[in-house]
C-alpha cells in the first residue's frame, strides 16, 4: 500500500478535531469565570514585593557555627517553607562569605510580610516540664523553686513578658538547661526543666481544625520511634504530680507556646499542640516544623518594599516585545504563505489563548506567576511554534512538487512532517525540564514557560492546524492553486509542463 492511500484512508475528520479543540477552550473559560481566577499573577520584577536580609546571630564566641554549610542549609529550609506556602517565583540566596554571610529573601506581592515573619524561625521545638508559673509581670517576692539554681530563680521574678522584646523568641537555650521564660501572648512567665522530647524527634506536623470544640485550629504532631518513647516516658511520670509539675510545656523558639495538663500517659506517639491559632498561625507552625529547625539564630536585617513601578515598565516592554513578535511573524506568514498563512495566525490565536487561561488558572490553583523571565519564554515559544507550521506547510509543498494533489498532499505531508515536529518540541521540553529542575530563581519561570508553551504548540499542531488545513483542503479556493491561496504553481515552485511540438 502506498503512502498517499495510507495517508487518505487514516485521515480523521477534521471537524471533529476542531470541535473538541473548541469545547476544551470553552470548558477552560467556563472555570477561569466559575473560580474567578480573572487576573495573572504578576512576579516580584513586575509587581514589587518585599525583601529581607537575615543575618545569623552570633553569640560570643559562637562564630565558628557560622559555617558555608549552615547556610546552606538554613537557605534549604527557608526555600522549602516559602514553597510550602505556595509563594512561587520567590528567591532565597546567600551572600557574601565567612562570619558575613547572609540570606537574603525576595518575595512578590502583599504576602511578603507574612513569609518574612516565617522564614526567620528557628523552629527549635522542645517538650519540657512546667516546674513553676506565675503572672508575666515582674515579681520580685516570687518564692524560689526547689531544685532550682538561684541564677535562674533571679531571671524568673525579673522577667517581664509584658515586655515586645521578651516576646521576640531568641532559639538559642540549650535542651539541657533548666530555664525561666514568657509564654507566647506574655500573660504568663515559666520555670522549664530540660527538654525531654525534641523537635528533630517528630516526623510529621500538619494543621487541623476542632470542628466539635469551637472551631478551634490546632498543629497535629507524629513522633519517630525515639520520640514516641521519650513523650510517652514525659507524659507518664508528670500524670499523678501536682499543679503545675503535671502540666507540658511546648516551647517554640524560646517561647512557650501552651502548657496543657497531663491527665493519662500518651504512648500513642501522636500529639497536639493548642494556642489559639488562627488558620495561618497553624498551617505556618506546622510547615516550620514539617521542614525542621534552622540551624542558626537569625536577626532581621533590612527590610525593603520593592516598588511594582519599574515592574510595570519592565512588564509593558515585555509585552510590546512580545506583540511585535507576533505581528511579524503574522506579516511573514500573509506574505510568504499568502491564504495558507491565515492557518498560522488563526493557529498562534488559539495557542495564546492556551496559554492565557492557563495563566490564569495556574495561578489560582498552584500560585503560578509570571515574571520578566516567563515572558521571554513564552516570547521564544512563538518561534518554536512557527517552526512547527513552517515544517508542516513546506512538507505539503514538497508532496505537491512530486505531483499529488493538494488533498493527498495534506495527508501524507502531515505523515512525514509530525515526526520531526515531535522531535523538535520533545527536544525543548526536555530543555525546559532540565533548566527548572537544576536551576533556580528567575531561570526556573523561564523553563516553565517554555516547557508549558512547547506543549500547548503540539496540542494546537495536532487538534487544530492539521485538521483546519485538512479542512481548507477541500475549498476549491486553496485546492485549484489559486494565486492567493499559497498553494498557486508560483509559489509551490511546480514548473509547467512543456509540450513538444
Amino acid at each position: 500500500m502506498s503512502t498517499s492511500t495510507q495517508a487518505l484512508k487514516t485521515a480523521h475528520r477534521p471537524l471533529r478535531s476542531l470541535v473538541i479543540l473548541a469545547l476544551v477552550l470553552a470548558a477552560m473559560l467556563a472555570l477561569v469565570f466559575f473560580q474567578s481566577a480573572t487576573a495573572v499573577r504578576l512576579g516580584l520584577d513586575l509587581r514589587g514585593g518585599t525583601s529581607v536580609t537575615l543575618q545569623p546571630r552570633i553569640a560570643q564566641g559562637d562564630s565558628g557555627k557560622v559555617t558555608n554549610e549552615a547556610i546552606d542549609q538554613a537557605v534549604s529550609i527557608i526555600r522549602q517553607r516559602v514553597n510550602s506556602l505556595g509563594v512561587a517565583e520567590s528567591e532565597v540566596a546567600a551572600q557574601g562569605s565567612g562570619t558575613n554571610r547572609q540570606i537574603v529573601i525576595s518575595v512578590p506581592g502583599d504576602t511578603g510580610r507574612r513569609v518574612v515573619d516565617l522564614v526567620g524561625q528557628t523552629a527549635e521545638l522542645r517538650f519540657r516540664q512546667v516546674l513553676t508559673s506565675a503572672a508575666g509581670g515582674i515579681n520580685p517576692k516570687t518564692l524560689p523553686t526547689a531544685g532550682v539554681s538561684a541564677d535562674v530563680n533571679a531571671k524568673f521574678a525579673a522577667l517581664d513578658c509584658t515586655k515586645l522584646t521578651n516576646l521576640q523568641g531568641t532559639g538559642t537555650d540549650l535542651p539541657t538547661d533548666t530555664i525561666a521564660v514568657c509564654a507566647r501572648t506574655g500573660a504568663t512567665k515559666y520555670i522549664l526543666a530540660p527538654a525531654e522530647v525534641l523537635g528533630r524527634q517528630i516526623s510529621k506536623a500538619a494543621a487541623g481544625i476542632d470542628t466539635q470544640g469551637g472551631n478551634a485550629w490546632y498543629v497535629s504532631l507524629t513522633f519517630n520511634g525515639e520520640g514516641t518513647k521519650a513523650f510517652g516516658a514525659l507524659t507518664g511520670r508528670v500524670t499523678k504530680l501536682p499543679e503545675p509539675t503535671n502540666q507540658v510545656a511546648i516551647v517554640l523558639d524560646g517561647l512557650v507556646v501552651s502548657s496543657p495538663r497531663i491527665t493519662e500517659a500518651i504512648p500513642s506517639g501522636n500529639a497536639q499542640i493548642t494556642g489559639s491559632f488562627t488558620q495561618l498561625q497553624a498551617q505556618d507552625l506546622a510547615n516550620v516544623l514539617k521542614y525542621g529547625a534552622l540551624p542558626l539564630a537569625f536577626d532581621r536585617g533590612e527590610v525593603q518594599q520593592i516598588s511594582p513601578t519599574l515592574g510595570a515598565d519592565q512588564l509593558n516592554a515585555g509585552l510590546i516585545a512580545g506583540g511585535l513578535g507576533l505581528l511579524l511573524v503574522f506579516l511573514y506568514s500573509l506574505l510568504y504563505y499568502r491564504g495558507l498563512g491565515l492557518v498560522t495566525v488563526g493557529s498562534l490565536l488559539v495557542a495564546g489563548s492556551f496559554v492565557y487561561l492557563l495563566f490564569l488558572l495556574l495561578g489560582k490553583w498552584i500560585g503560578f506567576t509570571l515574571t520578566l523571565a516567563g515572558i521571554a519564554g513564552a516570547i521564544v515559544a512563538i518561534g518554536v511554534t512557527a517552526d512547527s507550521f513552517i515544517v508542516y506547510f513546506e512538507r505539503v509543498r514538497d508532496e505537491l512538487r512530486e505531483g499529488r494533489s493538494l488533498r493527498t498532499a495534506v495527508e501524507t505531508g502531515w505523515v512525514r512532517a509530525r515526526h520531526t515536529i515531535l522531535v523538535a518540541d520533545f527536544v525543548s521540553i526536555i530543555a525546559a525540564a532540565l533548566l527548572y529542575f537544576f536551576a533556580v530563581g528567575g531561570v526556573r519561570g523561564f523553563a516553565f514557560t517554555l516547557g508549558l508553551t512547547t506543549l500547548i504548540d503540539l496540542v494546537v499542531v495536532f487538534f487544530f492546524t492539521k485538521p483546519l488545513v485538512t479542512f481548507l483542503a477541500r475549498m476549491n479556493f486553496f485546492s485549484s492553486g489559486h494565486r492567493f491561496s499559497g498553494f498557486s504553481a508560483k509559489s509551490t515552485g511546480i514548473l509547467p509542463v512543456i509540450k513538444e511540438a
